[in-house]
């Protein structure tokens, strides 16, 4: 007698790429709005600029934990994804403490930030670079990366503001349309 194993099939492409590629409409939404906001109050640090401020990694954090189970991500990706959550998580609360030392304070938390963020976008990126649409991701990690060295050493300039934050998220959030838009492509190729 034979013995059958029964294996769950793997997960195709395209079962992947849907729900990754719903989050990253969300994610551009997200950070063309939230951009728009901040821009319009970057030049101090007021009630409005402060909650944005922290609620982005924040939101970040939730769209890491969002990936983890609505992807079903195993493996290299949820580990690298597992660290942008306490990264992004542990941001918003630095970013609450240094609103009450100033623009320069945020932006060199702000920096930190962006290049660990963007360290661990870029890791899970090239984990995922076969299921598609990956590319984009990989080229805003390494951007995020130089970006906050740039804020960081923006911090102990006179004039420091935080237009240039604005236009990061702006920035991310079109690499994530940019993704968006290449997975669905990939998936009427499958």
């Amino acid at each position: 007698m034979d013995t059958v194993i029964i294996k769950p099939a793997p997960s195709t492409p395209a079962s992947f790429s849907a729900p990754l590629r719903k989050l990253y409409f969300l994610r551009f939404a997200f950070a063309a709005a939230w951009a728009a906001l901040l821009f319009a109050t970057a030049d101090t640090l007021g009630p409005l600029s402060g909650t944005l401020l922290v609620l982005y990694p924040l939101f970040d954090a939730a769209c890491a934990v969002v990936d983890l189970r609505s992807t079903r991500a195993t493996g290299g990706a949820a580990a690298r994804l597992w660290v942008n959550v306490g990264l992004s998580a542990l941001t918003g609360v630095a970013l609450g403490v240094a609103l009450a030392s100033g623009i320069p304070a945020v932006l060199r938390v702000w920096g930190v930030w962006a290049v660990t963020a963007g360290i661990a976008q870029l890791a899970v990126a090239l984990v995922r670079r076969r299921t598609g649409g990956q590319w984009p991701m990989i080229a805003s990690g390494a951007i995020s990366t130089l970006a906050g060295t740039s804020f960081f050493l923006q911090a102990g300039k006179d004039g420091a503001n935080l237009t240039n934050l604005a236009g990061y998220a702006f920035l991310g959030g079109v690499f994530f349309l940019a993704s968006a838009l290449r997975l669905g492509s990939a998936n009427r190729n499958d």
